[in-house]
């Protein structure tokens, strides 16, 4: 009988060790566990490793955990697991958004996750000069490192609408193309249905075409109306545009520079853009042209100018504005005289470079070469 209580109060015993070692066991998983939500938390809340502000890209289609692997790779997060567990329990792993965002020095991880899922990512933009031609904004375009992908198809002449476009890091170029394009599209409409009653255009690619060759005339935008008044006075009394750069256009299709003088043979030669041999408008635009050379066409000055010539040697200068021919070939005259004066000057200051350089020269095998340059203006 003492045997068996024995043997009971030792049963009991091992059990009550056991379960003691059981919760000890548990109370130290607990404690363990609790230990490390609070470094995580530490962790997840305090002061990144990053000591400067930097920008991070998150990819389209990127999950978060590689976003994690990545921030800890750049040195934006300390734990790449703590990062990611902790925007999970915060429900913001689906919220990604993909782009460039600028994150803080020593940025939480906490501000991390709240800005790749709340922030707007960093915008860049695109800038299409007025007048650019379609093969130009093509070339820009493509050169734009932060796009991706490629313009398989050269946008029509004319099609784009010239201005600052913004975009994400990592939007395709043909999606900026496309946007140009509707932008176009949005501004002749709007110009087109707002345009002076009595033009001698009579569709919307018309109102195109002649901006365009208002855009390549005149550099200035207080001039737009009254070169484009010429051009619709030309064509309302029949007669021909005479615009160099039609001609030009015709010769380069708007994928290079000219670079030099238009020659004779290119004057009297028949295309389809030079407005020196056929009548009315061109068979196209020559350029993109902006919103203001499309309202200067479809609002023209109102005068009876059929001419005009540049006033100066530089585009800057703008152009004088005759009624007549004879009055128009003084204006010539006076340009020529402009242009020679110019000419002039530019051979003699390169004549007085080459005899400096000369000076310098002798100057310098008898030893005589100044200790310092004399600023321009100073007496030698």
């Amino acid at each position: 009988m003492a045997d068996r209580k024995r043997k009971k109060r030792s049963s009991s015993n091992g059990f009550f060790e056991a379960l003691n070692g059981l919760l000890t066991l548990v109370l130290l998983a607990l404690l363990g566990i609790g230990a490390l939500f609070v470094y995580g938390i530490t962790v997840f809340n305090g002061e990144g490793p990053s000591d400067q502000e930097r920008t991070f890209v998150v990819e389209p289609g990127n999950v978060l955990a590689t976003v994690a692997q990545r921030l800890e790779e750049q040195g934006f997060v300390s734990n790449a697991d703590v990062f990611n567990y902790g925007s999970r329990l915060l429900r913001r792993g689906d919220n990604l958004r993909a782009g460039e965002f600028n994150i803080a020095a020593n940025a939480s991880m906490h501000d991390i996750i709240r800005e790749l899922t709340e922030g707007t990512p960093i915008q860049h933009q695109v800038v299409i000069p007025e007048g650019f031609t379609s093969w130009q904004v093509v070339e820009r375009v493509n050169a734009d490192p932060e796009l991706t992908g490629n313009i398989d198809v050269l946008p029509p002449e004319g099609s784009l609408l010239p201005g600052a476009y913004s975009y994400r890091r990592g939007d395709s170029r043909q999606s900026v193309i496309e946007t140009m394009t509707a932008a176009m599209d949005a501004a002749v409409a709007e110009v087109w249905e707002g345009r002076q009653a009595d033009l001698p255009i009579e569709t919307p690619a018309d109102l195109v075409i002649l901006a365009s060759i208002v855009e390549r005339e005149t550099g200035l935008a207080s001039e737009r109306p009254q070169v484009a008044a010429v051009f619709v006075n030309r064509l309302r009394v029949g007669m021909r545009l005479q615009s160099d750069p039609t001609i030009i256009y015709g010769i380069t299709l708007g994928q290079s520079a000219l670079g030099r003088g238009l020659r004779r043979s290119e004057i009297d030669q028949v295309t389809p853009y030079n407005t020196y041999q056929i009548d009315g408008l061109p068979a196209g635009p020559i350029a993109n042209p902006g919103i203001e050379s499309l309202r200067a066409v479809a609002h023209p000055d109102a005068h009876d100018y059929l001419y005009f010539v540049a006033k100066g040697a530089v585009p800057s200068d703008g152009h004088v504005f005759a009624e007549s021919y004879a009055e128009h070939l003084q204006n010539v005259a006076a340009y020529r005289a402009i242009e020679r004066q110019a000419a002039q000057d530019a051979a003699d200051a390169e004549a007085q470079a080459e005899m400096d350089a000369l000076a310098a020269e002798e100057a310098a095998e008898v030893g005589d070469a100044p200790s310092e340059t004399p600023a321009e203006g100073e007496a030698e």
